[in-house]
């Protein structure tokens, strides 16, 4: 495999050692409180599992599907951009349907890459934003992941210095890992920039339903202008806890939903129909649904912080997405994040994300998901507790 050009781009996946390391400790006996993946473990609603099962009853729709999407989804999706952001999309020319939003991402970039080509990625940053374009024969140049003055200092510098100038911009807000959360200027400023230099803006909207303030996340789309520049992605992953459903979305300026569109039309026939169809259904249906989960994850984000403070962890409270980005503590910041990760396996039956996992900016930090109900939480709080007091490296560590 280590011969192959594609596969020599890719670093080593970091996360691979984490999860070893967690099958040996469960293979032994042990009761992992799995945190690291950002797996939703909420049951799917139950009026789209019950579309699915009625669909599937139908012979008809077992035959191949809708590489982009049948059309009843592609209005579904362009109905709640309407309803959400008041973007008006037309679900012909500026909607896909793609097998999760981390395919969507991958084919875009085989669409519109050439070798060599760059792309601004935020660093830290989920790790296909970066591996997709790698895969592709382009190359990556990183930008802060925090919204600011410094993102644009950094788009600054690499128009003027990349060669050749860069091909696109990935953002996505809500961000994963870290939850950075952008407003509306700061998209303003993205399409201004991306008009000026003539640079396509990617962005990842996948937590835009997973948010605990008054403010729900904002859409790039929704800013005049950027229709001419950018394409967003979406999922119902999160938003309806369909994660191994693999349905999600690309929308946007007509010409790269084109180019999406073609590659997928040689490369997969979409979705099974009856999964479109109940994706369809969550779309069009009730939103009590969507509210119950924001409220579980709301709740499972303040047990965490309170429980994980009382054992001697501070940790921010994130504003969005369904996870915490969590500075590793002072007395284990030597180990490094994977190493440390390794260590909450070992000593705490806890599994976390190792930052380095999502560039080298990630070092520092573990991402936490809040996959795991209050109960758990606070058990693996408690294993924290036992761990920090017992250990001699973290023996004076500050707990209660």
């Amino acid at each position: 495999m280590d011969d192959f050009h594609k596969t020599r781009r890719l670093p080593p996946y970091v996360f691979e050692q984490v999860n070893r390391l967690k099958a040996k400790a469960r293979a032994g006996g042990a009761d992992i409180i799995d945190m690291g993946m950002g797996n939703p473990d909420l049951p799917t609603p139950k009026h789209i599992v019950e579309k699915l099962t009625e669909t599937v009853q139908n012979p008809r729709t077992h035959r191949y599907s809708a590489s982009k999407g049948i059309p009843g989804l592609r209005r579904a999706q362009a109905a709640y951009y309407g309803r959400r952001f008041g973007v008006k999309l037309d679900p012909e020319a500026q909607v896909v349907a793609t097998l999760g939003s981390k395919e969507g991402f991958a084919n875009m970039a085989q669409a519109i890459t050439a070798p060599g080509d760059v792309v601004l990625v935020p660093n830290p940053s989920y790790p296909i934003h970066a591996f997709g374009f790698l895969m592709a024969g382009g190359a990556l140049r990183s930008i802060p992941a925090e919204p600011g003055p410094e993102v644009f200092e950094a788009l600054e510098r690499a128009v003027i210095h990349s060669i050749p100038k860069p091909i696109a911009v990935v953002l996505c807000y809500p961000a994963n890992p870290t939850a950075y959360c952008a407003d509306l200027e700061f998209y303003r400023d993205v399409v201004a920039f991306a008009r000026k230099h003539e640079i396509f803006v990617l962005s990842d909207l996948a937590y835009s339903e997973i948010y605990f303030g008054d403010t729900p996340p904002p859409s790039i789309l929704q800013v005049p202008g950027a229709m001419d520049v950018a394409v967003e992605f979406t999922s119902l992953s999160k938003t309806f806890s369909m994660p191994g459903w693999r349905m999600g979305f690309a929308v946007g300026n007509a010409r790269l939903i084109g180019a999406l569109a073609r590659v997928k039309s040689y490369l997969d026939y979409g979705a099974f129909t009856p999964i479109q169809v109940a994706a369809s259904a969550a779309l069009n249906g009730p939103e009590d649904c969507i509210v119950e989960m924001r409220e579980t994850y709301r709740k499972r984000r303040d047990v965490l912080v309170d429980a994980f403070a009382r054992a001697g962890w501070a940790i921010p409270a994130p504003e969005a997405s369904m996870f915490a980005w969590a500075p590793i503590p002072e007395q284990f910041q030597k180990f490094g994040s994977l190493e440390f990760s390794k260590l909450l396996i070992e000593k705490a039956d806890l599994a976390v994300a190792p930052g380095i996992g999502f560039g080298e900016h990630g070092e520092g930090f573990v991402r936490i998901g809040l996959v795991e109900n209050e109960q758990r939480i606070r058990q693996a709080a408690r294993n924290l507790r036992r761990f920090f007091e017992t250990s001699s490296i973290g023996h004076n560590s500050g707990t209660e």
